[in-house]
């Protein structure tokens, strides 16, 4: 037996609070051998990024079936107010099932995707919303650029260079030497010893940003998560080219380009903290205190993700790679 009316039949429509949503999954089980550290890498992970975003970003955890200790400081965080979203899981449901199940239910125009392991740069929000408000048909951005990503998932951007919608040049940027070295030994990749090695650079209406990406973070357009990424769920507990299938080849599918920020805005930290990154963190804390947070507009965001079939995108793909093998492949060293 229903008693009234429910109150809120009668409410007006709710209103968008933010722009931006940030949404991290956390899996640490125990705090022994590989894990004995993460807790604490999570820890300046979570900081960094409470830190850095402005009153427009809301931040969402997934704690997939963590340990006691992890669960604990969760919902004290939660209950301080430090986060907008804590999504519980009693056991792991895997990497990509839980970050793109709580994508799907934002309802914010770019949505962040981030590893537990990365450490926020003050400005990175900034940096990444403005290349989407001033490029056309972006369809993601990392805040950490990576020198020879060109070929990784950026069929949809080398296509636009070829029709001549966005300029590619190539050009040494000093300011990423060190900052990129941190990132390829955080992978066990060998670092760079020449510092004026050039990027590839895509320009359109006077801003840069870098061509390629990795996939430790990137914001995509919230549309892409309701178009080109699989219906089905990944049910992959992590690798097993699941960050390929329902996060990389999705923004290429749906025509957007896959860039990353000119400069490095975040850093990622592996399993074990060191002095450097408590060090950006403070130094995140002091730029917090002594500047006002600007806010970039994405109102006019407009991009809608192309339907296309996977076989005819393939072809494509193979043709596109291979012209950017014959003409730009030599312009990078």
């Amino acid at each position: 037996m229903r008693i009234g009316m429910n109150p809120q039949k009668q409410s007006k429509k709710i209103d968008l609070k933010y722009q931006h949503r940030l949404i991290i999954v956390v899996f640490i089980p125990n705090l022994e051998g590989y894990y004995q550290n993460v807790f604490e890498v999570f820890k300046l992970c979570l900081e960094s990024a409470i830190t850095t975003v402005n009153d427009k970003c809301a931040i969402t955890i997934v704690n997939n079936a963590s340990c006691e200790e992890t669960t604990n400081y969760l919902n004290e965080s939660f209950k301080k107010g430090k986060i907008d979203t804590l999504i519980h899981h009693k056991e792991n449901i895997g990497k990509m099932d839980a970050l793109i199940g709580a994508a799907k239910g934002s309802r914010e125009p770019l949505i962040t995707l981030s590893d537990v392991d990365i450490l926020f740069k003050y400005g990175w929000q900034n940096e990444i919303e403005n290349i989407f408000a001033s490029m056309k048909n972006v369809g993601s951005v990392s805040p950490i650029p990576v020198r020879k990503s060109m070929r990784y998932g950026t069929t949809s951007t080398l296509q636009k260079v070829f029709t001549g919608k966005v300029k590619l040049t190539f050009e040494s940027i000093k300011a990423n030497f060190d900052d990129h070295n941190k990132y390829l030994k955080s992978i066990n990749w060998e670092i760079e010893n020449e510092e004026n090695l050039k990027w590839p650079i895509i320009s359109q209406n006077g801003v840069k940003a870098i061509l390629g990406s990795g996939h430790q973070i990137m914001t995509l357009n919230r549309l892409i998560f309701h178009n080109t990424v699989p219906i089905e769920p990944s049910l992959t507990l992590v690798g097993n080219n699941s960050e390929f299938l329902y996060c990389d080849e999705p923004v290429d599918i749906s025509g957007g380009m896959r860039l990353a920020t000119y400069n490095n805005f975040a850093f990622h930290m592996g399993n074990k903290v060191e002095n450097w990154m408590i060090g950006i963190q403070e130094e995140n804390i002091k730029k917090r205190e002594n500047n006002k947070f600007k806010s970039v507009d994405i109102s006019k965001l407009i991009f809608k993700p192309k339907r296309q079939s996977k076989k005819q995108f393939l072809l494509k793909q193979r043709i596109i790679i291979k012209l950017f093998n014959l003409f730009y492949s030599h312009k990078i060293n």
